[in-house]
């Protein structure tokens, strides 16, 4: 029995139409084919912090764009199930999280158009939570600690799709992938510049990506932000270490 209505239910409320909204409207159908029973809202079933469109739009996109993520290598790897059912569990809890896997198994079965995917998504989220589905994208592609060439240069495709700029894909991308000038990639900087730019590129890194930015989505998605604004302090110390600034 497919029990995954409250990720349907609150995808289809925030894409009623466009791309998302055929993928989900095929996997009900093809539930109903199937005989099983697509569960929808029941009050009091969810916090309303879960059923908030937002929040529900926000994971059915994540969702989404995970399963094309997971095909680009043409096979789903179970690290990379573990990797999104651990991070489910962890801001849903154990029953959420085994539907976001039964749902996502079923998005694996489907033609994802990643292009119209992205271009709807950009239409309707902020930038800064276009930010976090990037980065999210690159920890279930890294889940494995493998990063293939396909994996990379398909999220490459979706950050320029959702209309992310490509100082701030490289920043994010220099988060998993490190290299001798990963933490400068981080703070979009080149390694020549003074310790005064230095510190004005953290304060900035610092504000773009806050927890705060995406504090609408509710402390299930901000802990996750969290992980990436850690990210920049860490480049920052490492920077301040190397050239020994006070």
């Amino acid at each position: 029995m497919a029990k995954f209505g409250k990720w349907i239910g609150a995808g289809l409320g925030a894409f009623a139409g466009g791309p998302i909204g055929a993928i989900l409207g095929f996997v009900i159908g093809s539930a109903f084919d199937a005989g099983s029973e697509v569960n929808t809202y029941q009050t009091g079933q969810y916090s309303a912090r879960t059923n908030n469109p937002t929040t529900g739009g926000y994971a059915m996109s994540l969702l989404v764009l995970v399963a094309a993520i997971m095909k680009a290598d043409g096979q789903a790897m179970r690290s990379e199930l573990n990797y999104v059912r651990e991070y489910f569990t962890r801001n849903f809890g154990v029953r959420s999280a085994n539907e976001a896997i039964q749902l996502l198994r079923d998005l694996l079965q489907q033609n994802i158009p990643v292009t119209d995917v992205c271009h709807q998504i950009q239409a309707n989220m902020d930038y800064s939570s276009r930010l976090q589905l990037v980065h999210f994208l690159f920890g279930i592609a890294n889940s494995d600690n493998i990063l293939s060439d396909k994996e990379l240069k398909l999220i490459a495709h979706i950050a320029v799709n959702l209309g992310i700029s490509s100082k701030d894909y490289e920043s994010i991308k220099a988060m998993f992938v490190k290299n001798t000038d990963f933490a400068y990639k981080i703070l979009e900087i080149d390694p020549n510049v003074s310790d005064e730019e230095v510190k004005k590129a953290y304060r900035e890194m610092a504000k773009k990506y806050h927890p705060d930015k995406v504090s609408y989505l509710g402390e299930d998605f901000q802990q996750a932000a969290k992980d990436k604004f850690q990210k920049v302090n860490e480049a920052y110390e490492e920077i301040k270490k190397q050239r020994n600034m006070l």
